[in-house]
């Protein structure tokens, strides 16, 4: 099992609630990420701790390669991690934005699009985020609600609470908003295009630059009901939030043993610690806490887990 020393990211957005929740002792202010887990170029995670200490995520994989990622894994990724964890907290509202598809990231020299999710944790009351469109527009009329500062009244709002659920397929228009605090899991990508930024500027006194041409060749049009992901929470057992070709996740919420198997499963599994706090045993004995702010990796050949204690956690895979 892998622990890694977070990467903390401090933005013209960011709040105060990250410190506190993985329970670090840092003078950073305005952090408006945690990267728990990370593969992308210049952004690496590093082991804090066990064999691997010191060690960068992708020096890991090239050293265990299928025993780490998974056999199909390894040889549809290489020696790259597939996938890129965070925690996010919006002290004001972020831009709105959209990433691209793997076809599209391609035509712009990326090696690959980005889909995500959201698992909205403990945040302000009335915080909202924008998931989706609202009504039918077309790439003309994106372009003049942009332009006119109107582009929100297409999209959809909703106001969140802790254990909401939001899936983000590469082409749906989002942002997240004041007061939100969300654990995010996503395809190892850092390509976002920046559509609207409320006028805001930066510390020099600049507009952040916009993408508005590429993200235009990025938006899916079609209109959905409802973008929530719902779900029934239960007790001591996994409840599946998301299943797409780049993950699959689920939720536990447990407050008595219990073992989780693998034996059948040729990935590495991520558990993200959301609340409470447990311990996890592999067939090895080898024991790592899990606490909220926590992100463990099992390895590929954990064939077994045993959680005790009183946890709340997600789980995700490839």
């Amino acid at each position: 099992m892998l622990k890694f020393k977070p990467l903390l990211k401090s933005t013209i957005w960011g709040g105060e609630k990250i410190s506190a929740f993985k329970h670090l002792d840092t003078d950073q202010h305005q952090v408006g990420e945690s990267w728990e887990i990370s593969a992308v170029s210049g952004n690496e995670t590093i082991v804090s701790e066990g064999e691997f200490a010191g060690k960068s995520l992708n020096e890991v994989v090239a050293l265990m390669g299928a025993h780490l990622l998974g056999a199909d894994n390894y040889q549809r990724f290489g020696n790259e991690f597939p996938l890129l964890i965070k925690f996010i907290d919006a002290h004001r509202d972020l831009s709105i934005q959209v990433h691209p598809n793997d076809e599209t990231a391609h035509r712009h020299g990326k090696p690959r699009g980005k889909t995500e999710m959201w698992y909205i944790l403990e945040s302000a009351p009335g915080a909202q985020l924008y998931n989706g469109l609202s009504k039918q527009i077309t790439p003309e009329e994106y372009k003049r609600m942009v332009e006119d500062d109107t582009i929100c009244d297409a999209l959809a709002q909703y106001e969140v609470s802790e254990g909401d659920v939001f899936f983000i397929p590469a082409g749906r228009i989002h942002a997240i908003g004041k007061g939100c605090f969300v654990a995010e899991i996503q395809e190892t990508s850092d390509i976002t295009y920046r559509i609207y930024d409320y006028k805001r500027r930066d510390a020099n006194g600049n507009y952040r630059e916009l993408h508005v041409r590429e993200a235009a060749e990025s938006i899916d049009y079609n209109v959905l009901d409802d973008y929530r992901t719902h779900y029934t929470p239960l007790k001591n057992q996994g409840v599946q939030l998301v299943q797409c070709p780049h993950f699959t996740t689920a939720v536990y919420d447990i407050d008595e043993p219990m073992t989780i198997d693998y034996s059948d499963l040729d990935s590495f599994v991520v558990l993200i610690g959301v609340r409470g706090e447990g311990t996890v045993t592999d067939e090895s004995g080898e024991t790592a806490i899990l606490r909220a702010g926590d992100t463990l990796l099992l390895p590929a050949t954990t064939q077994e887990i045993r959680v005790e204690g009183n946890v709340k956690f997600l789980e995700t895979y490839v």
